[in-house]
């Protein structure tokens, strides 16, 4: 028996309830489909948009013969088989349309098999990918493909899909209980008619919002530890931070964890920013961040999260500067660039008279016997280098008595 998804999957660009701003007459994908041109492209979207679909019904406008492969079930083996077939039905005229379904997990040597049957023509490549192409795909299969990007599908395309699921199950639902799935499913077109599939499966005596509710419950949000989506979201909540939005921070953080993200990988996040986005202007921010991996560390999920929540509303409120990033930078590019250059005599130790003898540490002025505790002057980089001024502290927190500090230090007070 086929799955519902199966079923109801459409078969005309009439009964394709999404991407319509990619289906619009002026658009060249479109064009392409009305003029029976197809030419090789990628699909990037996520789960349940209708990439499969939409390739099925492009290739069925354009007469030709399709084939399907899938990258986690297939290999360079059956793309041979592909390859050996598709040169018989070019000697009797007609195109074939290879469309690979997560084309990402192909490796680059796979991808490279691609190359000289999409260059030659013989094969019009369609791949379907969830993740990023210009990370995951060739640079040189991807240049020689078109990119269209196909987004979650919104309330009413949904609600659209769930009523033909309904008609087909010949199963009743109250309005509230509809806009509850239709919710849940996240945009992905797959989960709401599986959902759907499930509660009409399960016999509930109840079908009313709440019996639904607690149905849907266990559902998984859209997630994946090592996809483009976590890294969208973990993005979004290191902007928040950034940006001083401690509401939306602990929006993105909640997103997260209740998709399954491991608690911990926001704490060592949260530390990043500390150091990168608040740095000197608020140092509390990186113990405070540290400490509550800690309290996550020795009491689990529950109050360990709640203190992970705490460390990043308080860095989102924190004072900004990225001045600490920005000087670590230069002075590593400087390091790079600035070869083996000697320590200068008078910062070196002269542990043997030898090295005494020949100027080692001579010159050298102790801050300590200094006035203020500072010996003015005294220059601590390689004298090709000269002296340099790497870190300027912002106008922001601590930095603010910092940067006084410094404009003494460094004779410009």
């Amino acid at each position: 028996m086929k799955p519902l998804a199966e079923v109801l999957r459409p078969k005309n660009l009439q009964d394709f309830c999404a991407q319509t701003h990619l289906l619009n007459d002026a658009h060249p994908l479109k064009q392409a489909i009305n003029n029976k041109q197809l030419h090789s492209m990628i699909l990037w979207g996520p789960s349940g948009v209708g990439k499969t679909t939409l390739a099925r019904i492009m290739c069925t406008q354009f007469e030709g013969y399709f084939v399907q492969l899938s990258a986690v079930l297939d290999g360079v083996k059956e793309l041979r088989a592909v390859i050996e077939n598709a040169k018989k039905y070019q000697n009797i005229g007609k195109q074939t349309v290879l469309f690979v379904d997560e084309i990402h997990r192909f490796n680059k040597a796979q991808q490279d098999a691609f190359l000289p049957h999409v260059e030659s023509g013989l094969i019009i490549l369609i791949g379907a990918t969830t993740e990023n192409p210009s990370f995951e795909i060739n640079r040189a299969l991807l240049s020689r493909m078109s990119v269209y990007v196909l987004e979650t599908l919104d309330e009413k395309g949904l609600m659209k899909i769930l009523q033909r699921c309904l008609v087909h199950l010949k199963l009743t639902l109250d309005q509230a209980s509809q806009e509850r799935i239709v919710s849940n499913s996240g945009g992905d077109a797959r989960r709401l008619i599986n959902s759907v599939e499930k509660i009409a499966q399960a016999n509930l005596a109840q079908l009313d919002a709440q019996s639904i509710d607690q149905f849907l419950q266990d559902n998984v949000h859209s997630f994946d530890k090592g996809g483009d989506v976590f890294y969208q979201q973990l993005s979004a909540f290191h902007k928040s931070v950034r940006g001083s939005s401690p509401d939306a921070a602990l929006y993105w953080m909640a997103r997260m964890l209740v998709s399954g993200c491991d608690p911990k990988t926001i704490a060592r996040r949260l530390l990043a920013i500390a150091s990168e986005d608040i740095g000197n202007a608020d140092p509390r921010a990186l113990e405070i961040s540290l400490n509550a991996w800690d309290v996550y560390e020795r009491l689990g999920d529950k109050e360990g999260c709640r203190a992970i929540a705490q460390a990043a509303v308080y860095c989102a409120v924190a004072p900004k500067s990225n001045a600490l990033y920005t000087a670590f930078n230069k002075a590593m590019s400087e390091a790079k660039g600035s070869g083996d250059l000697p320590v200068p005599k008078h910062l070196c130790n002269a542990p043997t008279a030898l090295m005494s003898d020949l100027g080692y540490g001579q010159s050298y002025r102790y801050s300590h016997d200094e006035e203020g505790g500072i010996s003015n002057g005294q220059n601590y980089f390689p004298e090709a280098l000269g002296e340099q001024s790497y870190y300027q502290p912002s106008e922001r927190g601590l930095e603010i008595k910092i940067a006084e500090k410094l404009r003494k230090i460094r004779g410009e007070l």
